[in-house]
């Protein structure tokens, strides 16, 4: 007997089977006259007609099983329709963020080498004006149209061939990480691990076929036609995230009847904030997951007030692992600690295994060569579970960095974040391991010191830093604010240097940087990127305060 199919577009044709009506995707094309927004629909049975259709259009340009095809379309349509047709084909869709930066961007693709292009014009012109990333493209496909009468294959060509049957092990796509605190890797997503990612996000948030989703991340709209969600393709330019404009996503949630939305904190922020200043509820909402960062308090707390019929929720994983932990706003309360303990991002979901274990920067090659700590004590996170992605692509040396052998085959995957595990069975976040202060005092972690200063009405988005050689380092902050003047900014560093002489963690940061517009990462607009704040520290005034004071 052969073993059950695991090709994870499978889920679009038993959702045109059960939901051949529904509207499968919405994509906005202008406003009524009315001011309504207009949009273009498509059924789960139209998109499935789209997916086999570009099925056939692709397998009659020669795109064959375990094709590489790096994917450089828009969001939407030709994103869901392209990479479903891609993933029936057995082809290896490769998605880039495509605001990375141009010198990540290339190297990514040389080092993916994919055979296949699909993509819109611009990324055509891209492919021939840097030959050597694209060297290894033998087929070049336009994706322009986006009906799928423009997308019927050329007259005679056959019909879209059978998916072929996937097991859980085979290749399905490669996605590459954001590159925020070092080189943007290609994490290898099995077949079996998308379908683990289908099941533990549905049971989780309790999602039921027929909602109405918004996704702020065009990638996650690749889960909907599974979950049996109605996509609402956002007004949002996932090049430039943080210019959303907060007015049309709430137009569209209100119109839509949208119930479910994932963002980042930062553009869930601007929302938040939005609705406030307008006195503006959004009752169809049921869920708001909010994750690539963490949420900070004061969204917590206004959530509640824009959310009357819904709540806030914040998964924690990565790229590498999505999702492994979450909380609501309602366990956030219940976990409330004194400032400086890091952020609480939940428990353990079903299935998944979370240990802390003693910091390295070095390869660990099994469990047996970890020293797990014991609950309160702030270490290295590592998890494992269906959703745990084995390898990356091309990087021998980062999978063996990234990955720890466990029993039975079992790989564990170094988050690389430090966090502890408390005496509940919580998980908290205390930042990212490659950003942490080590001072000759000790270790600081970004996320237990940053939360003391974000007290301050000022200092809402600020990052720890450390200036000189690790081991001796001198802890400093900057904080994104822009005084108009030098005693403007010595009266602030000493409103900061009063909130850190409060607590013992963060009693040795003296110096202060202010910084107008801080650096983060495209994909969520909500990551820092300190390290890089570091280097700048280097050139710019400090401003450095009396201990004593």
């Amino acid at each position: 007997m052969p073993p059950p199919d695991a090709n994870i577009a499978r889920h679009l044709g038993l959702m045109a089977g059960c939901l051949p009506l529904a509207p499968a995707l919405k994509i906005p094309r202008g406003r009524t006259r009315a001011g309504d927004l207009d949009y273009l629909t498509l059924s789960f049975a139209g998109l499935d007609a789209e997916a086999a259709a570009w099925q056939a259009r692709l397998a009659a340009r020669g795109v064959r099983p375990g094709d590489r095809t790096l994917v450089m379309v828009r969001p939407g349509l030709p994103l869901i329709a392209a990479t479903f047709a891609l993933f029936r084909l057995g082809a290896v869709p490769v998605i880039i963020d495509p605001g990375m930066g141009r010198r990540s961007f290339l190297d990514c693709v040389a080092r993916s080498r994919p055979r296949v292009l699909l993509g819109i014009p611009f990324a055509q012109i891209v492919s021939h004006v840097f030959r050597r990333p694209f060297r290894s493209v033998a087929v070049r496909i336009a994706a322009s149209g986006s009906l799928t009468a423009r997308l019927a294959p050329p007259a005679g060509a056959a019909a879209a061939p059978a998916a072929p049957a996937a097991a859980a092990s085979d290749l399905a796509a490669i996605l590459f990480t954001s590159g925020s605190t070092g080189r943007p890797k290609g994490v290898c997503y099995e077949h079996g691990m998308f379908d683990a990612q289908v099941a533990l996000i549905r049971e989780t948030y309790g999602i039921a076929p027929g909602e109405i989703d918004l996704p702020l991340l065009p990638i996650f709209a690749l889960f909907n036609p599974a979950l049996g969600l109605t996509t609402i393709v956002p007004e949002l330019d996932p090049r430039r995230p943080g210019e959303l404009d907060p007015a049309k996503i709430v137009q569209a949630i209100q119109q839509e009847n949208v119930t479910n939305s994932f963002g980042s904190p930062t553009l869930w922020r601007k929302i938040g904030d939005h609705c406030i200043a307008h006195r503006i509820t959004l009752p169809s909402l049921r869920r708001v997951l909010c994750a690539g960062a963490p949420v900070p308090a004061a969204l917590w707390r206004s959530s509640r007030s824009f959310l009357p019929h819904g709540e806030l929720h914040s998964p924690y994983g990565a790229t590498e692992a999505l999702p492994l932990a979450s909380i609501s706003a309602t366990g956030m309360a219940a976990a409330q600690e004194p400032p400086g303990l890091g952020a609480c991002v939940g428990r353990p979901l079903p299935g998944i295994g979370l240990k802390i274990i003693a910091a390295s920067d070095q390869p660990i090659g099994t469990l047996g060569d970890t020293r797990e700590l014991p609950r309160g004590e702030i270490g290295e996170i590592i998890a494992s579970g269906p959703v745990v992605t084995k390898t990356y692509d091309a990087l021998p040396e980062a999978t063996a960095r990234a990955k720890i052998q466990g029993e039975g085959g079992t790989v564990w995957h170094r988050l690389g974040d430090a966090g502890y595990l408390d005496a509940a069975g919580r998980l908290w976040f205390c930042g990212r391991l490659v950003e942490r202060v080590e001072t000759a005092q000790g270790t600081l972690h970004t996320e237990p010191c940053e939360q003391v200063f974000r007290a301050h009405p000022r200092a809402a988005r600020c990052a720890l830093i450390g200036l000189s050689d690790q081991g001796r380092q001198r802890p400093a902050l900057v904080v994104e604010a822009s005084p108009k003047d030098s005693r403007e900014s010595r009266t602030l560093a000493r409103e900061l240097r009063a909130l850190a002489r409060a607590h013992p963690h963060t009693a040795a940061i003296m110096v202060y940087f202010f910084h107008p517009k801080f650096p983060v990462d495209v994909r969520h607009n909500a990551k820092i990127h300190r390290l890089e704040l570091t280097r700048w520290a280097t050139t710019a005034t400090g401003f450095m305060t009396d201990p004593k004071r």
